[in-house]
């Protein structure tokens, strides 16, 4: 085997499983410990670095860290890491002190974002410091895009939302408010310097079956919602179905509970396994009563005399292993409203095609994944307007890429010419026998969010459900966390193969074992790394023997048993920092130094 490369920092970097998985590579480990000191606003901060919205995020993150939590190959349960993260955002102090100044004087470069939501309002915060003047062009009279429109307050109160978004606008942040964009070629002739694009996926999808024109009792998911949050619409009839199972679709049904629904069914066209919605958010739905039906798809929407009685539906039966299914019968189910969510699809009929912005076969930009620009120089792309429905969390990283792209743009550099990360190795060895991190395993269960009872939230459509951790509950749940960012790092030329680590390791993650292809060593190892999510370390040729050290870093818990027992200090614990590039780091240290 080739020896491992710890001199990249992906390699360490894939080790921190959370911190990998999300997509702004937010420091999950590093704000864990800091709430378990009791320093949130400490981790709020921190957070705020990577993902901008800690406490909207902490409500109502799609959680793509927890999946790879090494906690849960352990007990089946990954750490609430992003409940945790509400925890550090509840609890903060004051911290308008601790965001970065805003130069007086700005540097001359106007920037235009289109729409308020999480990707232009991300764009803004990275690039007001660095002397931007950012106009946000928004169609409604509030900022927040979906985030306001699209998750009702019951999960994400307007209070925790207003306050994080003005956090950004007081940079002095432009916002026109009920300004649509109408023409992206009348936008350009303003004299912007670059333009950003982060309008979302604003078109809900329809579902085009007979009946669907003929009354006015059948309402697209997104549009929904949205008369909801402003108060256009304040009831719903008593019998309510929802067509998809997307979290869009669980807020339909759950928002209907609150405004008059009794029987409210969840049409699903296939079984459990297949549905985009989470895991929590079906589980909160089927709390407040409502009822999932899989294996049903619709054919067409019942209409008499002007009034919708029902929909009509093919029951279907799956054969999983073929991806296939066959009906069984027809079925009828009465109701009063139908709201169709199966989706959202992007929309720019404002965009003319003959200003250099290609489009796709499926009329969407052609974007660059590395630096966000489109084809027509100076304008990039972010969030769901780029590719499609995806998160917050993506639309910040797409903000955060689109920015460094945008500065380097307007300072004359290429869009490509981008920083790489890097890292910090800190040991975390105090003494012979002492340690600067906690490393017992702690068995506490996964710690269960408190809920507002059934009777009390649906008095009103904006008490929140969930009621954050108590203080017993983060310590529990901070103590779950296996400090994946404390790692093992090995030296060979220190190494005398007592095989003291390899007695020591509790999951039989390490080997001495002769060299050969990486296929034949890993059903050589102690215990056989079948895995393909994690790499198998191996050392160059130890001393001794030339045998190499191998590691499975699947199986590691990060224990530091194999530290604390080697007699030479070829096993050292060091804490990995990530350090991530953002807009303008670069320049502001060089001005730094030239000061």
């Amino acid at each position: 085997m080739v020896p491992t490369d710890v001199s990249n920092p992906d390699y360490f970097h894939k080790v921190v499983d959370c911190q990998w998985a999300c997509p702004a590579h937010t420091n999950v480990p590093e704000y864990i410990r800091l709430i378990a000191q009791g320093r949130y606003t400490d981790a709020y901060m921190l957070n705020r670095e990577s993902n901008v919205f800690p406490a909207i995020l902490g409500r109502t993150c799609d959680r793509p860290c927890e999946p790879a939590c090494r906690r849960g190959r352990l007990d089946g349960k990954p750490v609430a890491i992003c409940r945790l993260k509400r925890v550090a955002a509840d609890l903060r102090g004051d911290i308008r002190d601790l965001l970065p100044p805003i130069p007086k004087k700005n540097n001359g470069k106007r920037i235009a974002c289109i729409g308020a939501g999480p990707a232009s309002l991300a764009v803004a915060n990275d690039l007001m410091p660095l002397g931007y003047r950012v106009t946000i062009f928004e169609k409604l009279g509030q900022p927040g895009g979906l985030m306001r429109t699209n998750i009702p307050a019951f999960r994400l109160p307007e209070k925790v939302l207003t306050e994080e978004i003005d956090t950004i606008l007081d940079m002095g942040v432009e916002v026109r408010y009920n300004s649509p964009v109408e023409s992206m070629k009348a936008l350009l002739n303003e004299g912007f310097d670059a333009v950003f694009v982060g309008s979302g996926a604003p078109r809900g999808k329809e579902l085009d079956l007979p009946g669907r024109h003929d009354t006015d009792r059948i309402h697209i998911g997104i549009d929904w919602l949205e008369s909801v949050a402003f108060g256009h619409i304040d009831s719903i009839g008593e019998r309510v179905l929802i067509i998809g199972v997307g979290n869009t679709a669980m807020d339909c049904c759950r928002s209907s509970c609150r405004l008059g629904g009794k029987n409210i069914k969840v049409m699903a066209r296939r079984p459990r396994g297949f549905f985009k919605a989470s895991p929590w958010e079906l589980e909160d739905a089927e709390e407040e009563d409502v009822e999932i039906v899989i294996n049903h798809a619709p054919t067409r929407f019942v209409v008499e005399d002007g009034k919708l009685i029902g929909m009509e539906f093919e029951r279907l039966e799956w054969d999983a292993a073929a991806k296939s299914s066959k009906t069984l019968d027809t079925v009828f189910l009465p109701c009063d409203d139908v709201i169709v969510a199966i989706g959202q699809e992007n929309a720019f009929p404002w965009m003319e095609r003959d200003i250099g912005i290609a489009f796709d076969k499926w009329e969407m930009p052609v974007v660059n994944e590395a630096t966000m620009q489109c084809t027509l120089p100076g304008v990039f792309f972010g969030g769901d307007a780029a590719w499609g429905p995806k998160n917050i969390i993506w639309a910040v990283e797409h903000a955060h890429q689109a920015a460094i792209s945008i500065h380097n743009f307007c300072q004359g550099a290429s869009v490509t010419d981008r920083l790489k990360p890097g890292m910090n190795l800190i040991s975390q060895k105090m003494g012979i026998s002492e340690w600067s991190y906690h490393n017992d395993y702690n068995p506490a269960s996964r710690q269960k969010m408190s809920h507002v009872d059934l009777t009390r939230r649906f008095a009103d459509l904006h008490i929140e459900v969930e009621l954050g951790f108590s203080a017993e509950q983060t310590a529990r749940e901070v103590q779950r966390c296996l400090n994946c960012d404390i790692e093992t790092v090995f030296y060979a030329d220190r190494c005398i193969e007592c095989d003291a680590c390899v007695d020591v390791c509790p999951l039989l993650c390490l080997t001495i074992a002769r060299d050969g292809p990486e296929e034949e060593i890993r059903r050589r190892l102690s215990a056989p790394a079948n895995n393909i999510t994690q790499d198998v370390y191996a050392s160059k040729p130890l001393p001794q023997t030339s045998r190499l050290m191998l590691k499975d870093e699947d199986l590691c818990v990060h224990c530091g048993l194999c530290a604390e027992r080697c007699p030479t200090a070829a096993w050292d614990m060091q804490k990995f920092d990530l350090q991530i590039p953002y807009a303008g780091k670069t320049t502001c240290i060089e001005t730094c130094a030239t000061a």
